[in-house]
């Protein structure tokens, strides 16, 4: 329970999950995979995706290991304190934003493999549209 992947296509990614650091938001992710969904570019955020998950029942989460600002990598659950749930995927210089103003997701997972090409995923996700998403336990 260290690691999941995300796939996209062709493409396969494993990010290292945080336990210590975001145990609630780990636990809950785990709970909700396999994930099929759509991986779209974020509209507020810079370079950046996003996962709805709003039709998902997370549990209350607290505030853990958040922040607005991710490092190229980062995964963030957002339990929806102000805006719809989703999961943010930071893919280079990112501030996580909304209609709503600034928002701190908790960082639950940092992507490790595969890092060389997400800048090609943001922009596939920028020009092509919302791509096919599987996340699951690697």
């Amino acid at each position: 329970m260290n690691e999941i992947e995300l796939v996209v296509g062709d493409e396969l990614y494993t990010a290292q999950l945080l336990v210590d650091e975001a145990p609630e938001s780990v636990s809950a992710v785990c709970e909700l995979l396999p994930l099929h969904s759509k991986l779209m570019h974020v509209r507020w955020s810079g370079i950046a995706t996003w996962i709805n998950i709003d039709e998902i029942d997370l549990p209350e989460l607290p505030r853990e290991n958040h922040t607005a600002y991710p490092s190229c990598g980062d995964l963030l659950l957002y339990p929806g304190f102000r805006n719809e749930q989703e999961i943010l995927w930071a893919c280079g210089p990112t501030c996580f934003k909304s209609p709503a103003g600034e928002l701190a997701g908790n960082h639950f997972a940092t992507v490790n493999t595969g890092r060389e090409n997400l800048n090609k995923l943001e922009q596939k996700t920028l020009t092509d549209g919302a791509q096919d998403i599987v996340i699951r336990m690697a």
